[in-house]
């Protein structure tokens, strides 16, 4: 039991930071260097890709944290 608790700590805390971020940094946190934004005259579209490798390895490194944890 104690390994969920440890889970749902670190899982709230990740969220804690990452609203923190969506609070103080709306533009850093959505808009990469990398992301890619085209507009014409009629249209807008937005490509998050440097947004999308970002939130996969953080993805990545939680899930192998969770994995970690519960195979100790």
């Amino acid at each position: 039991m104690s390994e969920i608790g440890r889970v749902l700590i670190l899982f709230g805390l990740v969220l804690i930071i990452l609203g923190l971020m969506m609070m103080f940094f709306p533009k850093i946190l959505f808009r990469l260097p990398g992301d890619i934004h085209i507009e014409g005259d009629n249209y807008s579209i937005y490509i998050p890709l440097a947004t999308s490798i970002l939130l996969s390895l953080l993805l990545t490194l939680f899930l192998n944290l969770f994995v970690w944890f519960f195979n100790r």
